[in-house]
């Protein structure tokens, strides 16, 4: 998949393809011309990269080849049990947890899962989870909390499941509770968006005591598009509708709305997944290693005065 900003870079690295073809079958030393080629490719991808509009940055949020929640858990930990079913209706396939081990400590995962083809999404329900998703999360974290472990939450979806029979088993109600228990945890909580972080279908698992944005992704209380549909009354406004919403990682670090920005490899997350990976390991540790001189008591004041604070203006 090349989105359409990308398109430029990927006529380049054809012809480099090409190229190097050519060399080996005719033997034939074009070693300067590909060097050239290369060095060509690598400063157009820094300038395209380090000049993505809002809308842009969207696009890359929602990449095909984009890691997923269940990726980045089985590259960081050493091995993955998962958890499934609310204990009260159903097991939402869309909102996945369980337990890992990162470098000798057990930690809870909770994150939203898309799927990569079509039978995958509609199991997955695009990442858009239920009530029993949500109320699967707080189980699990509640869990985590009872056997003092951390919690890490990974966050990508497009927003709860609005249909009809999710609003009758109460969606509003179980995200909200997931709120004020999240609050309340006495253990560290540590909450990565790692692709799409839309409305109350990611907040429902974004309470934390740090919360992380990667480079290429997106939070904010409405898609572009939404945005877009309700005030212009159609989707054609939607990269002026990202640019009013400022719901990049930059702009959600310049407003205080979130405590720091994971750095992806260059071209998005999906060009090195175990560097990305990586790179979110490293995070989580070194913010579990600041919470851990924290007694509960305080971590838990600091996390309700840090969103408390959000919105306040002094005039």
């Amino acid at each position: 998949m090349v989105l359409e900003f990308e398109k430029p870079i990927a006529d380049l690295e054809n012809k480099l393809r090409e190229m190097k073809e050519l060399a080996k079958g005719k033997n034939i030393d074009l070693s300067a011309d590909i060097h050239s080629l290369e060095e060509k490719i690598q400063s157009l991808k820094k300038e395209t990269f380090q000049t993505l509009t809002r809308w842009q940055r969207v696009q890359l949020s929602r990449h095909a080849d984009r890691p997923y929640a269940l990726d980045y858990i089985y590259e960081i930990t050493n091995d993955f049990i998962e958890l499934h079913g609310d204990r009260n209706v159903a097991d939402d396939k869309a909102m996945i947890g369980g337990l890992g081990d990162i470098d000798g400590r057990t930690v809870m995962f909770v994150g939203q899962q898309k799927g990569r083809n079509t039978k995958q999404r509609q199991e997955r329900n695009f990442g858009m989870a239920n009530p029993e998703g949500y109320r699967k999360a707080l189980r699990l974290m509640k869990m985590a909390e009872k056997f003092n472990k951390p919690i890490v939450t990974l966050i990508d979806t497009p927003g709860a499941f609005p249909g009809l029979e999710a609003e009758e088993r109460g969606q509003g109600e179980a995200i909200a509770r997931n709120l004020r228990e999240m609050f309340k945890l006495k253990v560290p909580v540590i909450c990565v968006i790692i692709g799409e972080g839309a409305s109350g279908g990611a907040l429902g698992i974004a309470i934390g005591d740090r919360v992380f944005m990667l480079e290429n992704t997106w939070y904010s209380v409405i898609s572009p598009e939404s945005c877009s549909s309700i005030l212009w009354r159609s989707w054609d406004y939607k990269e002026q509708a990202a640019e009013a919403l400022k719901l990049t990682a930059a702009d959600m670090f310049n407003n205080k709305l979130i405590d720091g920005i994971i750095e992806e490899p260059l071209g998005g997350a999906h060009k090195d997944m175990k560097l990305m990976a990586s790179r979110i390991k490293e995070s989580i540790k070194v913010a579990l290693a600041e919470l851990d001189k924290l007694k509960p008591e305080k971590r838990i004041e600091k996390r309700i005065e840090k969103f408390c604070a959000m919105g306040v203006v002094n005039e």
